[in-house]
């Protein structure tokens, strides 16, 4: 199969949902947020966040209305930022994008899971490691709470931490690998794949199903997760907007929140 061909298996291990159904993994900070994460869950009218030292994640519908977009803005706060990845229009005017990004969301279908007799499970008390390995080698947001998401595991080398990868979004029945990086020192050793192996091992224990984002652009990091087992599902865009201090108000009307 060549790099970033449509996807046309479904994992054994995958959950069947109602063909009527919108899939969790269409909207999956949505189905995270009303789902298994629902205790991080900030929340105003029908638009819901994760806290901002956990995850940049916000939760809305494809096509979020006036009200939504003035109930983003309120949680943002005057200049402050959302970031969005099921966004079908435009942001109204008032609102500067920061960047978009093409990205690949990719599935399980033949990952050989196994533990990783190397791997240390991380904590609060490895934040300061891991913000150090995530700023050197850059695999995308990870925040001060951001492990309080998952099971974190790390492969540590004369003490200090080298490589790591843990688990992000969690929509019924699937759970996201995130945080995927290696040190520069030890690269080529294959440290990423047994640590994504370690962790879809214990997604797989728990009767769910691995899947992933990444940047269309990060070619390398696809070829790799190909190798593993993945596949690709969909290509949503990540976008990072800016809520304007000027933005006029909504008229107030509140709707009932995504169940």
């Amino acid at each position: 199969m060549s790099t970033l061909d449509p996807i046309t298996l479904q994992s054994a291990a995958a959950p069947v949902a109602d063909p009527g159904a919108p899939h969790p993994l269409d909207n999956p900070a949505l189905s995270s947020l009303t789902g298994p994460h629902s205790h991080f869950a900030e929340r105003r009218g029908r638009i819901l966040r994760y806290p901002v030292d956990v995850t940049p994640w916000t939760a809305h519908s494809d096509v979020p209305d006036a009200q939504d977009w003035a109930d983003l803005a309120a949680l943002a706060g005057p200049g402050g930022t959302i970031s969005m990845n099921t966004l079908r229009v435009e942001p109204p005017k008032g609102w500067e994008i920061l960047h978009r990004i093409a990205g690949v969301q990719l599935v399980d279908v033949s990952v050989v899971p196994e533990p990783e007799p190397e791997a240390v499970r991380l904590g609060p008390a490895d934040v300061p490691e891991m913000l150090d390995l995530v700023a050197r080698t850059r695999p995308g947001p990870f925040l001060p709470r951001t492990v309080e998401l998952g099971t974190y595991l790390g492969i540590r080398r004369g003490g200090a931490l080298v490589a790591m990868a843990g688990e992000r979004l969690h929509p019924p029945g699937w759970t996201e690998i995130s945080g995927v990086c290696t040190d520069e020192s030890v690269r080529g050793q294959g440290l990423a794949s047994r640590l994504v192996r370690a962790v879809a091992y214990g997604i797989r224990e728990r009767g769910e199903t691995p899947f992933l984002h990444t940047s269309a652009a990060n070619t390398v990091a696809i070829r790799l997760y190909e190798s593993l087992g993945f596949q690709l599902r969909a290509r949503p865009e990540f976008l990072a907007a800016l809520a304007s201090v000027t933005l006029p108000p909504a008229d107030g009307t509140r709707r009932p929140a995504p169940r």
